[in-house]
């Protein structure tokens, strides 16, 4: 039988955050044949306390009984649920350069939830190409295919000089979810969550803790 779901605004965010995680080892665990796992196993691989696990669980309801761990499929389903990707959500991509030529043609998507279903670009001369089995589209059809899939979900791998333009076109469109690859901070009404993948701020983020060693003209 599966837990109710708290209502989202009464669990924090950085909890939300971890369970993507979570689900994605348990994944790996079911795929290596494991049954049972524990919150220590989980923690050992995961680089988390085990207590940290346990509380975030928590939250969601009890998923185990101390002494015998979780089951891995279990709490798998479960966690697909909480995370409602136990369907498969239509997702549109904006910007069919290198970075979008490579995510539409990312395979992993669809076993976790997600199916990119269009792909759109104001380049004349990418129009109608096909990547993967998605043709390219031109943005003025974006509103009637969003509608047409009732997609919420969208990614922006457009440059950061058009990103804002297409992010808002998008949101009037009505998507609710922005995946932006765009080295920018997009503008987003409240309802609207957005979330940034930006290589180069990892990278950033890294080097402050290595050592000098950097070189000035390679």
């Amino acid at each position: 039988m599966s837990l109710p779901t708290p209502a989202s605004n009464e669990i924090p965010d950085i909890v939300i955050s971890r369970l993507p995680i979570y689900l994605r080892t348990l994944r790996l665990l079911h795929g290596q044949g494991a049954v049972v796992t524990s919150s220590q196993e989980l923690g050992q691989l995961l680089g988390i306390s085990s207590a940290q696990i346990r509380k975030d669980l928590s939250h969601f309801g009890e998923f185990g009984k101390q002494g015998t761990g979780y089951n891995v499929g279990y709490l798998c389903n479960q966690l697909e649920k909480i995370l409602k990707v136990d369907c498969l959500w239509p997702v549109i991509l904006i910007g069919a350069g290198y970075l979008g030529h490579a995510l539409a043609s990312y395979s992993g998507f669809e076993h976790r939830g997600f199916r990119i279903v269009a792909v759109f670009d104001n380049d004349a001369a990418k129009l109608g190409n096909l990547i993967g089995n998605v043709e390219v589209q031109s943005i003025e059809a974006m509103a009637a295919v969003i509608d047409h899939y009732r997609c919420q979900i969208a990614i922006i791998a457009a440059p950061a000089t058009s990103a804002q333009r297409v992010a808002d076109e998008a949101v009037s469109a009505g998507i609710k979810s922005i995946l932006c690859y765009a080295p920018i901070t997009l503008t987003a009404p409240p309802h609207v969550r957005v979330e940034y993948i930006d290589p180069v701020i990892h990278f950033q983020h890294m080097t402050f803790y290595l050592d000098q060693g950097c070189i000035d003209d390679l």
